[in-house]
Formats: C-alpha cells, sequence, structure tokens
C-alpha cells in the first residue's frame, strides 16, 4: 500500500515585494501581479463511496488550480487534473498544488488499476484548496486598485504604448520570435512575473523578488506561448505549461534568479534569447517582450515619452538596488512585467533584466549579472 504523502497548508501570498534601498528615489516600485485567489474547500475523491470524481467550476475564471491536502492511494493507482473535454490533462504526482487547468472548471478523477479492496475504504484523496483564476470583471478591479495605488500606473509612462505581441508577426517578424521564448510565470496559484529562457541550456531568468529561494520557486507555473492568435483580439494559444525546477544562481542587489525547468523538451521549440554584455548607449532603441499584469504576450517598443517617440535607453547608468547597476527608459511596463528581458534593436541580444517601475523605469544591466552567470549558461 503506497505511503500516505502530506504537504502543509500553501498560502496565497507569492512573490514578495522589495523595498529599495535607503537613498533610492520613492517613485520606484516592484511588483508581480495579482492572478487570481485561493478558496478554501473540503473535497474528498474515495474508493467505495462513489466518489472517484470531483469538479470544480467558477465561471468565467481564467483558470482552475487544485491544492492535494494528503494522497493515500493503492500502487499504481493515479490522479489527474483536467478540462471538461480532456484536452488538456495533468497526471497528480504528489500532494500539493497541481498544475493549472486553463478554463473555468477542473475534473479531477481517480484512475483505479488496483483491485485490492480490504483497506480501501480508509483510502483517498483530501482536496482543501482552490485556487483559480480572476473572471473578466475582477481582472478589471483589480487593475482599478492598482492604478489608484501609489506610483503603481507609473509603469505606464504617458499613453500606453504596448501591443500584443501577434500584431509584429507580420511586420517585424524578428521583434515576434523573441517574444516566443519569453514565458508567464504563474507563482503559489495566484501571482504573476515574467521569466524567459537564457541561451540554448534549460535556463531561465526572472527577477530575484518574483523568486528568490528553492521554497519560492516551489510550485511556480511556467507557460510559454500563452500569447493571442490575432492582433487586437480575444482568443489566446493554448500555454504550453511547465513547473520550475531548481533555482541555480540568485542575487537581491542586482535582483535576478537564475533556475531550471521540468520538461524541458516540451518548451525548446519556442526558442531562447542571448545576452549583450556591455553597457547600452544613451538614445538606444529598445523594445520590451512581457506579461504585464499576466496578460498574453506584449511588446513595448514605442514611448510618447521620448522625444523620437521609441522605447530607449534614457539614462545608461542608472542607480537601481545599488549604484550604477541599471539602464533606465520609458517602455511602457505594469505590474506583472518584472523579470521581462529588455532587447537591444541593433542587436536584438538582451542588455537589461527589467525590474523597477517609476517613469522612467529601469531594468538591470546584463554586463553586471554576466560575471555572476557566466560559468552556469
Amino acid at each position: 500500500m503506497g505511503a500516505v504523502t502530506t504537504l502543509a497548508l500553501a498560502t496565497a501570498a507569492g512573490a514578495a515585494v522589495m523595498s529599495a534601498p535607503a537613498g533610492q528615489p520613492e517613485t520606484k516600485s516592484t511588483g508581480s501581479a495579482e492572478a487570481g485567489r485561493v478558496e478554501r474547500v473540503d473535497k474528498k475523491v474515495n474508493y467505495l463511496d462513489g466518489q472517484s470524481s470531483a469538479t470544480f467550476h467558477y465561471p468565467g475564471a481564467e483558470y482552475i488550480k487544485v491544492h492535494f491536502a494528503g494522497l493515500l492511494l493503492l500502487p499504481g493507482d493515479f490522479l489527474t487534473v483536467s478540462n471538461p473535454d480532456g484536452t488538456e490533462e495533468h497526471r497528480v504526482t504528489r500532494a500539493g498544488w497541481a498544475m493549472s487547468v486553463t478554463g473555468e472548471t477542473a475534473q479531477v478523477q481517480l484512475h483505479r488499476t488496483n483491485l485490492l479492496s480490504d483497506v480501501v475504504a480508509q483510502l483517498g484523496v483530501t482536496i482543501d484548496q482552490v485556487s483559480r483564476g480572476f473572471t473578466e470583471r475582477e481582472r478589471e478591479e483589480v487593475a482599478k486598485r492598482s492604478r489608484e495605488r501609489k506610483n503603481r500606473e507609473e509603469s505606464v509612462c504617458g499613453n500606453d504604448e504596448k501591443l500584443d505581441a501577434v500584431c509584429y508577426k507580420s511586420t517585424d517578424p524578428v521583434l515576434y520570435k523573441r517574444s516566443k521564448a519569453v514565458a508567464r510565470l504563474l507563482i503559489k496559484g495566484t501571482e504573476l512575473c515574467t521569466g524567459w529562457r537564457v541561451g540554448a541550456l534549460n535556463r531561465m531568468m526572472t527577477n530575484f523578488h518574483c523568486i528568490g529561494s528553492a521554497e519560492e520557486a516551489a510550485d511556480t507555473e511556467v507557460w510559454f506561448n500563452y500569447q493571442c492568435a490575432e492582433c487586437g483580439g480575444y482568443d489566446v494559444f493554448r500555454p504550453t505549461k511547465v513547473w520550475l525546477s531548481e533555482v541555480l544562481a540568485s542575487n537581491s542587489t542586482l535582483d535576478y534568479t537564475l533556475f531550471s525547468v521540468s520538461s524541458f523538451e516540451l518548451i525548446q521549440k519556442f526558442g531562447y534569447l542571448e545576452l549583450d554584455v556591455r553597457r547600452p548607449g544613451q538614445g538606444e532603441e529598445l523594445y520590451i517582450p512581457q506579461h504585464p499584469t499576466g496578460a498574453p504576450a506584449m511588446i513595448a517598443l514605442t514611448s510618447d515619452q521620448d522625444a523620437a517617440g521609441n522605447c530607449a535607453v534614457q539614462n545608461p547608468a542608472y542607480d537601481g538596488y545599488d549604484t550604477d547597476t541599471d539602464v533606465s527608459y520609458y517602455c511602457d511596463t505594469e505590474g506583472g512585467s518584472s523579470g521581462s528581458p529588455v532587447l537591444s534593436r541593433s542587436t536584438n541580444k538582451v542588455v537589461a533584466l527589467h525590474h523597477f517601475g517609476g517613469c522612467p523605469n529601469s531594468g538591470v544591466r546584463m554586463e553586471r549579472i554576466f560575471t555572476e552567470i557566466q560559468s552556469l549558461i
């Protein structure tokens, strides 16, 4: 008989938001975006009472994510969490948060392969929490509160000129291709940041203030190809989801975390980004593929705060968490954009790791980060 697996109740805390050190401008802000909320439930999936499945339905929710407080199954038996038509299905191998299911309904199913019956009455699965994504109305309410909160709106500098990544599929295919290497991070079921592939190996990067430790990395989903199908449209491609596997390196001052993912073979087709390890020049044109507020991939390319109308370097020697760590710009970003790559238009390589809002917004220069991670990538 299989062993009991128990995990402490998860919280909805998500990623921490770090305060700027003494002497830094108070207008700077960091942070992940809210994705949804945790609902407390008390549901059991058992062997003998006919409850071999459970359905969770929250009308309008973007996703459903089920938490298993304990698993006690017979050898060979297993659980799945899927959407109603079975086009997205994830096998559950441990207690804790299962991989999310896109959409408003999730089904938990116990699959039996073992026919033992003398002790099965005491076996089963306990579901104590469900994390579900916001509905459209809830997302609008969260966005409104964020705009009213001091400095949160300042990450969009002037008019919001970000566009869906797919808008560049024909007009600038290089930008579109680069956006494919950028992923949405769903942290602890309710918090959002952005991450991206670094080089050809199984390496990804985001901010330390999004994921700074192995504990914070646990139960983090990495969504690739979360993009709109048409420019300005509402239909979204079904994302390819993998788990964050291991934190490989991190630094709170330079605000980066390097990590790997599970099932790397599933996301290799989306490509990767290369690093440009130099200080970019003032006025150099930039672009930022990102998941602002956890939305499908967008790209910031222009800015009405720049004299030439470009997303461009405003100050190549800007202070972040330390002196002269960052490059600043007026490219539009929002909560959830934390961890996005900042690319040079001239090289199409990453020159900075976005982490601050405040207009100007800023990112840590890759020349500063590269010295610490070069042996790992």
